[in-house]
């Protein structure tokens, strides 16, 4: 029975990544791309990038289940954060946010693949975790970004979790340091179903249904840098209760 259930696994990844690549190509490198040179143009870039995201997720037979404690203001930006267990986390947060233009914070590793990679540099803000500019100039890009009504993704865990029994892994200080200095409000979310649906090894996983929950809104207008601490504890403490 295992040969077969392999066999049916493999077929269902195959086609995941092929529907991945071809919808790169004919959205990213034919919509996409050309739109995201300026901010003027990327809110619709960012349209082709919800497409890309909702036709991958619901054309491998995923599905989303929204449960939202608090609402979103459609003309604010935000740092949205989530506990990070697939690489579907990033067409998670793109499927949920229509009206909030979002830009990622993501690894340097993801700009050297082939197509992918050149479109992934004009979209995301870029960093090398081990570089200390590198980590310095998020912080600068973040901000012009947001000054320009675009809203940021940062999963503060820094990556998924190697030992896929962690719950939760520790938070970095990236979002926490942008939300404070830009007075942006932190959305915290939780995605649970994604570890077991879609995990790295290549012979497992399965489609099926998604929880994702926005557990709070956090308002840093008044807050400093002295309170970053306090902000991660809060937000991993109240993430951490969820995923429980």
């Amino acid at each position: 029975m295992k040969p077969i259930k392999n066999i049916l696994i493999l077929i269902w990844k195959c086609w995941f990544y092929l529907l991945t690549a071809l919808l790169v190509i004919l959205i990213g490198v034919f919509w996409v791309y050309p739109l995201s040179f300026s901010a003027r143009t990327f809110p619709f870039a960012y349209k082709g990038i919800r497409l890309w995201a909702i036709l991958t997720f619901y054309g491998s037979g995923f599905r989303l289940k929204v449960e939202r404690k608090k609402k979103l203001d459609k003309k604010q930006a935000y740092i949205f954060i989530a506990n990070h267990t697939s690489i579907l986390d990033i067409m998670v947060m793109s499927i949920l946010h229509s009206h909030h233009p979002i830009v990622f914070v993501g690894k340097e590793e993801l700009a050297h693949l082939p197509i992918f990679g050149t479109i992934y540099k004009r979209i995301c803000i870029v960093v090398n975790r081990k570089d200390v500019k590198s980590r310095t100039h998020v912080f600068k890009l973040a901000k012009e970004r947001i000054s320009q009504g675009e809203s940021i993704v940062i999963f503060p865990e820094g990556g998924i979790p190697n030992d896929r029994s962690t719950v939760l892994d520790h938070f970095k200080d990236g979002p926490f340091t942008i939300g404070i200095s830009t007075g942006a409000p932190i959305a915290v979310y939780t995605i649970k179903g994604l570890k077991e649906m879609f995990p790295e090894k290549f012979f497992e996983g399965y489609p099926g249904k998604v929880k994702v929950k926005l557990i709070d809104i956090i308002r840093d207008e008044n807050l400093t840098l002295a309170d970053k601490n306090k902000i991660k504890e809060s937000c991993f403490e109240m993430m951490y209760a969820d995923l429980k």
